[in-house]
């Protein structure tokens, strides 16, 4: 019987229009695995061709023809002679006093602390002339970059040395300045990386306490704070009339050395105008300018007898408590936005020592421990801590700065900043069942401490004396011409370094008089949640 080939055609079309569903889960299931074990294939034959070329790179530099270097003179040296090198830790204290801080820069004239350290590891023999000139050479690492001026009693460099000579750390510390120490060289394995392998670090700042003190009376912060404080008294912590105490005692020894209320009124005309008037440029056969000079003097007599109460003091510590945890930084660094991840840092603890006075200025110690910490990022949270004190706000507004709002904050002075030391904890747990020593600072304790007393404390507190860096950094900031809060130009986002003010004002001010100013940012906190 014959078929006409129309009818197969149609007959094939109605087949294929009434689907197999188990066909089709089985090469769904089948094609999602294949596509799976394609992505793991990729992965692999990506991994062997990144390795085959990094070995295809250093085979290469290997056999490539070696170009010598010249001498001043232009004759070539002769190549150094191959020594076997082991990965090392290099633990090492550095004053950054003249300084362009720790990592070497691509001018040779600029003066940093890797370029004394590799010069030093030459000439004592502990790596190549070839490798002096070139750290990717020797696989070389930092654990924590510190910036110019920065000190650091404990820090860590990872390279490859030649450490056959039992007294290469003699010699090293023989070719260095006394302001920078090789406290100890010490065999890792052969993957450690000083920056990766990190755990975490301590950071030091040394905080004259007299930077407490509220802005003085008159200036452009003060008379901004009174503002609101009128309007708003509810916001504003009380401070025991400390800082009015202060001010007034000034008052008396200004009048006690011969400074009259006329001097006063004129140099507060003069900084209001900053111009001097013609018909008051002279009053009884002093100008100006050694009014205030004198004034100057006062001020700062007056901020060196200074002694913080136990009052202020908690309170400092309760704001700096509140940087511990998890939180997005963006605010006090460069460069970051608020949903950049890396903006996000874990602080482990903050510790605010006792009140101690040197060369008669009160001082604290304030110690970080984080995991990681951003450009100025330390620095931004002692002055942002410091305005919290001075402005007499709650210390719960330090979590205002966490959130996506931009604010500037200033950078406290770069003086009293210094590295502590890096920690290894996990590392050093990896190592409990091996031969190798744990990386620990706590063996060199000692030296350490007598190293920081003469290198770097004693720097700072005599440098602070000289220089006055604390009283310039925050008397500009009182001075500093910022809009009043009814001029700020939202719609163009105008930064400022008082709009962390502004917003807590602004965000605040219709809460209830009757609240005290911590438990109205708490209820805040908690509507938000």
């Amino acid at each position: 019987m014959s078929t006409d080939p129309q009818e197969i055609e149609i007959k094939d079309v109605k087949m294929d229009e009434q689907p197999n569903t188990t066909n089709q889960d089985q090469i769904i299931s089948t094609s999602t695995t294949s596509i799976e074990n394609e992505s793991k294939q990729n992965q692999q034959i990506n991994s062997r061709k990144i390795k085959t070329k990094e070995r295809q790179d250093r085979q290469k530099y290997e056999q490539s023809e070696y170009v010598a270097i010249l001498d001043e003179n232009g004759k070539p040296i002769p190549k150094s002679e191959r020594k076997p090198k082991k990965k090392v830790a290099v633990m090492i204290g550095y004053c950054g006093t003249g300084y362009n801080g720790l990592q070497i820069q691509n001018d040779p004239n600029v003066k940093t602390i890797e370029k004394d350290l590799y010069e030093a590891f030459y000439k004592a023999g502990a790596i190549s002339l070839e490798n002096s000139i070139d750290l990717k050479k020797s696989g070389f690492q930092r654990c924590a970059r510190t910036d110019k001026g920065v000190h650091a009693a404990g820090n860590v460099i990872s390279l490859k040395m030649i450490i056959e000579d039992s007294d290469i750390l003699k010699k090293i510390n023989n070719n260095l300045p006394e302001t920078i120490r090789v406290w100890g060289i010490q065999r890792t394995t052969k993957g450690y990386d000083c920056r990766k392998m990190c755990s975490s670090r301590w950071y030091e700042y040394l905080l004259p306490t007299y930077s407490l003190i509220s802005p003085k009376p008159g200036s452009r912060l003060f008379n901004l704070i009174e503002i609101e404080r009128k309007k708003y008294p509810h916001l504003f912590i009380n401070d025991l009339e400390e800082n009015s105490k202060f001010w007034e005692s000034t008052t008396k020894e200004y009048f006690n050395q011969g400074i009259t209320q006329q001097d006063l009124d004129l140099v507060e005309k003069y900084y209001s105008t900053e111009e001097i008037p013609n018909d008051e440029q002279h009053i009884e056969n002093k100008t100006i300018e050694t009014i205030i000079k004198k004034i100057k003097s006062v001020e700062n007599q007056q901020r060196r007898s200074y002694r913080i109460s136990t009052h202020k003091l908690n309170r400092f510590r309760e704001v700096m408590s509140n940087y511990k945890g998890t939180n997005n930084f963006h605010n006090f660094t460069i460069g970051k936005s608020f949903k950049d991840t890396s903006s996000k840092r874990y602080i482990i603890d903050t510790i605010t020592s006792q009140p101690f006075v040197i060369n008669g200025t009160e001082w604290i110690s304030i110690k970080l421990h984080g995991q990681s910490f951003m450009l100025h990022q330390i620095r931004k949270m002692i002055c942002m801590a410091s305005l919290i004190i001075r402005c007499d706000l709650p210390s719960l507004l330090i979590k205002d700065s966490f959130k996506q709002t931009k604010i500037n904050i200033p950078k406290a002075p770069s003086l009293g900043l210094l590295l502590e030391n890096p920690v290894f904890d996990a590392y050093n747990f990896k190592l409990k069942d091996n031969l190798y020593d744990i990386i620990d600072f706590n063996k060199y304790s000692e030296q350490m401490l007598e190293f920081k007393m003469k290198y770097i404390y004693d720097k700072i507190y005599n440098e602070e004396i000289e220089q006055n860096s604390f009283y310039g950094f925050f008397g500009f900031i009182d001075s500093y011409k910022v809009p009043e809060n009814d001029e700020i130009d939202i719609k163009n986002n105008m930064i400022t370094i008082f709009d962390f003010f502004h917003n807590y004002i602004n965000e605040y001010k219709d809460k209830s008089v009757e609240s005290s100013s911590n438990d109205v940012i708490e209820e805040k906190i908690e509507e938000r949640k």
